[in-house]
């Protein structure tokens, strides 16, 4: 079986379908775009909106996308099948300034192109939907040429996995480290794990090496207390008002048990703050 199969079995040509296979050159984009397909679609529907030159005359030639994003060498990852829609239009950098999913990308290092782009209409399909992150296509040489015509082309595929490549396991929490940006676009099933634990977690500002700790229990634990700083970015913390939230790094000191009074957790966190002179020389001012 092959990717022109399963256009055929959604009803769509793979003659006009053209295959993407994302895989952006910044470091911080490309480890999140996986992240963006789950939560934030609209920001990497953005991400694909626009195009090279030569993409461009392919795309306006196109009726289909297939979205694939490159996560090893001679595969791609399914991201969805996308019906074009209204002719594209064309935009400057301020028109596109003024789209907010374009702008976020920047946050991850997207360079936004100084001059005209095409913007193109792109609706992603429900046909195989359920394969999102679970459908491995292979991708044949050479690996550069990363636009291709389905039908002049075959695509194998691979293998279907059980659970989706897009939803990445949690690392230990020992070792989570979180920017802010990251806490915009972090998996569902990490929001899960977070809103389990309660205990003290610690602030960093990358810009002067500055920290706050902070302790999380009651609703939601660590979750609903980052979930805070994600939607303020300081969290109601006076010292870290004037700072700007793309440079906080988000981490856990200590884990502590469910059932561990409230009291316990704000003596633990009192103890970091000492031990870490955060109410001296960081960002605590109590």
């Amino acid at each position: 079986m092959d990717m022109n199969h399963l256009l055929k079995e959604a009803a769509v040509d793979p003659e006009t379908s053209l295959v993407l296979r994302h895989r952006p050159k910044e470091p911080e984009l490309r480890r999140v775009l996986p992240w963006l397909v789950e939560e934030r679609h609209a920001v990497f529907n953005a991400y694909q909106q626009t195009q090279s030159p030569r993409t461009e005359r392919q795309m306006r030639r196109a009726t289909h996308v297939v979205s694939l994003i490159g996560d090893q060498p001679g595969r791609g990852v399914f991201v969805g099948i996308y019906r074009m829609g209204k002719p594209p239009r064309n935009t400057s950098r301020a028109d596109r300034k003024r789209i907010p999913a374009h702008c976020e990308l920047e946050k991850y290092g997207h360079p936004d192109h100084p001059g005209q782009q095409l913007w193109f209409d792109l609706e992603r399909m429900e046909a195989f939907s359920h394969w999102i992150g679970k459908l491995i296509v292979g991708w044949p040489p050479p690996e550069i040429s990363w636009s291709r015509w389905s039908g002049r082309n075959t695509f194998d595929i691979v293998a279907i996995l059980e659970e989706s490549l897009f939803c990445q396991h949690m690392p230990d929490w020992k070792s989570l480290v979180l920017s802010w940006n990251d806490l915009q676009v972090m998996p569902t099933t990490w929001k899960a794990a977070l809103s389990q634990w309660l205990g003290v977690y610690f602030i960093l500002d990358i810009s002067d090496g500055r920290g706050y700790v902070g302790s999380a229990y009651g609703k939601d634990n660590i979750f609903g207390r980052w979930g805070n700083y994600r939607r303020t970015g300081h969290g109601g913390n006076k010292l870290l008002r004037s700072r700007n939230p793309e440079n906080l790094r988000f981490s856990i000191l200590e884990r502590l048990s469910p059932d561990t009074p409230p009291d316990e957790v704000i003596r633990r966190e009192t103890t970091w703050k000492l031990r870490l002179h955060t109410q001296t020389q960081g960002l605590n001012d109590n």
